[in-house]
């Protein structure tokens, strides 16, 4: 998620200690976002506080403590830490309103913040409504096509995109892109932000081709604008190996994975969950080449990294689950495996909902165990959700539907039901030619 930082504020200035103070604060804050900006987070967060002890003086209703409150609660989330940004940003939303009134743009970018922090807690329900009003907000205050609603509005895609609602998501995501073009250049940042979003949203359509083109532009914008190693860059280079991986091509995915995670490492620290996804990124290489020594310690440091950062219920969490069972599944340790799953189902179902695409891949990789030791009476019915899940959820021509039909389709097989077995197969094919023809845009 994106956070919008305060800046600084032209404020009449007082004699003696008073300007000493505001002296302070303004140093402090300006110092710390320009850290921030250079994600040089941990010198970010000692000038943030340094600078909400300072506005701490000024009272507890003053515009430049829920400055300084916003700053600091958006440092946090980008060290993985949004839980203790909340109190922080709830702090700042109340002062806004009772200084500005509860339709002020800065009461909007409060709003849009404390909705990051609930996102990035998988607690999508509360964080809606607020990017909501704040998107109401900035489109009344400060115009459709201001650079804030795009902020806002990649917020929203975000959410969607976590939700899996992809086709919602869409929209917002292109009309975010226009308007960030248009205010603020064609190589700026937010740019970058848009096209990554709108790059990941084709993915997640296997709209690969379409896909590439925009993350390789947003790579080239951030490592122009932030530079080579900024935590950003290495947010689009992991999404560039996930695309290469989903086309077959983990090879070439394999160094952009270790290029992020050598960038979060050094950025973030090793306890980051961003450095997790990286992790488990190339414990998924490892795994689809048969490297089967390889992954396993990486995907128990990640699960340890995200059950440490995020909490044991975390949809990430059943991310790092889901990969390791599928290790032991892929080394015939299915007693090791199973829990694993049933583990990561149990969460993504109660924090995602019972028909979200990652419900339905878990469902599916359960299903497989079950069929690999012949368990085929509780295999069927796993088989059947998730293929209803994808066609509902991703569309009947997905290519992870043409892997459930195909999945099913060997079930039936092996309990002699060859006619319904044919009539998956055909189906999958036609899928299956579908993206095989798909090539590069002329």
């Amino acid at each position: 998620m994106r956070r919008i930082l305060s800046g600084l504020l032209f404020l009449a200035l007082w004699a003696g200690v008073v300007f000493a103070q505001e002296e302070a604060w303004r140093t402090n804050m300006a110092d710390g976002m320009s850290a921030y900006q250079q994600g040089r987070y941990a010198e970010a967060e000692e000038k943030f506080s340094a600078a909400l002890k300072e506005a701490e003086a000024f009272g507890p209703e003053d515009s430049r403590l829920a400055s300084s409150l916003n700053n600091l609660a958006s440092l946090y989330a980008a060290l993985g830490q949004a839980a203790r940004g909340v109190p922080l940003s709830l702090r700042a939303l109340a002062i806004r309103e009772k200084a500005f009134g509860k339709e002020h743009p800065d009461v909007a970018q409060s709003l849009d913040n404390l909705g990051s922090l609930y996102a990035d807690q998988a607690q999508y329900a509360q964080a809606d409504p607020l990017f909501r009003r704040a998107l109401a907000i900035q489109e009344k205050a400060l115009g459709p096509e201001n650079p804030a609603v795009a902020e806002t509005l990649n917020n929203m895609v975000e959410l969607h995109r976590a939700r899996g609602q992809v086709t919602a998501a869409e929209p917002l995501c292109r009309r975010a892109l226009a308007i960030a073009e248009k205010a603020l250049g064609l190589e700026a940042p937010e740019v970058a932000t848009s096209l990554n979003n709108l790059a990941g949203l084709h993915r997640a359509q296997a709209k690969y081709w379409e896909a590439e083109p925009l993350y390789k532009r947003a790579l080239a914008i951030r490592e122009k604008a932030l530079g080579p190693d900024h935590p950003h860059v290495a947010t689009t280079l992991n999404n560039l190996g996930v695309l290469l991986v989903a086309r077959g091509q983990a090879a070439d995915a394999e160094p952009l994975f270790r290029r992020a995670l050598a960038i979060q490492e050094k950025a973030l620290g090793p306890g980051h969950p961003q450095v997790a996804t990286s992790l488990n990124n190339l414990g998924l290489i490892y795994t689809t080449q048969g490297r089967y020594t390889e992954p396993e310690p990486l995907y128990k440091r990640a699960l340890s990294v995200d059950e440490k950062a995020l909490g044991a219920e975390h949809p990430s969490v059943a991310t790092d689950l889901n990969n390791l069972a599928l290790l032991y599944a892929a080394q015939g340790k299915y007693a090791q495996a199973e829990p694993l799953y049933q583990r990561a189902l149990k969460i993504r179902e109660k924090v995602l909902g019972p028909g979200h695409p990652d419900v339905a891949t878990t469902l599916n990789n359960l299903a497989v165990l079950y069929y690999e030791v012949e368990r085929y009476a509780e295999a069927e019915p796993l088989f059947r959700q998730a293929l209803a899940i994808r066609e509902k959820a991703m569309g009947p021509d997905h290519p992870n539907v043409a892997m459930s039909l195909e999945n099913w389709a060997a079930l039936l097989r092996k309990t002699k039901r060859e006619t319904w077995a044919l009539e998956w197969e055909a189906r999958a094919e036609r899928i299956r030619a579908k993206y095989a023809q798909q090539s590069p845009p002329k």
